[in-house]
């Protein structure tokens, strides 16, 4: 599954380059939207260190940035077109670095993921959910205070559905969180985008 997750963000990055397409969203207003919620409940201000899970060419960077916050940031992602584009963007921020190995990444205070659980391709709605879940897994390991995610909703309307993309049901991703990793659970459904949002906070 990682791999070819790999392959279509590396062919999205390579076919639009290091913009809002290139990680697969249809507008540059609606990837910021996302970032909004992610840190929605998050005094991100406070935040020494960020972990971006499947990071892209590292917009979030960008938007850490242009809200003030100086927070050290890694940069994660399987695509090593996407992390290519990120490390030329970004070379000039000496907090920021960008890898392709887990391995690679400490655990920080806070991680997050914009994105990276929608596309299933080929794959089953319940192979892939178990996909899912082991990647929410490691991103409660990677973080001290806490993490955040967001997914396409089961809540979408049926007519707009594509077959490649994974639809969630808000409520079994809440209940799991709160069961496996932290009584706070916030669930972010309030938004004008056809997604959720689950922020953690340990």
């Amino acid at each position: 599954m990682y791999e070819t997750a790999a392959r279509y963000y590396g062919d999205k990055v390579r076919q639009f380059g290091a913009t809002y397409r290139g990680v697969d969203w249809s507008t540059e207003a609606s990837q910021a939207l996302r970032f909004d919620q992610l840190f929605r409940l998050v005094d991100a201000a406070r935040l020494s260190t960020i972990n971006d899970f499947g990071c892209g060419y590292g917009a979030l960077v960008d938007y850490l940035r242009q809200n003030g916050w100086p927070a050290r940031y890694t940069g994660f992602d399987i695509s090593e077109a996407m992390t290519a584009h990120a490390v030329s963007l970004h070379s000039d921020d000496p907090l920021c670095r960008f890898t392709n190995s887990l391995d690679a990444v400490a655990r920080g205070e806070f991680t997050v993921a914009s994105g990276v659980f929608n596309v299933k391709q080929e794959y089953s709605d319940d192979d892939w959910q178990d996909y899912v879940l082991a990647n929410i897994v490691t991103m409660d390991r990677l973080s001290e205070r806490g993490f955040a995610f967001n997914m396409l909703s089961s809540y979408s309307d049926a007519a707009r559905r594509r077959g490649d993309l994974f639809y969630a049901t808000p409520a079994f991703f809440f209940d799991y969180c709160k069961r496996n990793f932290s009584p706070a659970v916030a669930l972010l459904h309030d938004y004008p985008l056809y997604e959720f949002t689950i922020v953690v906070r340990k």
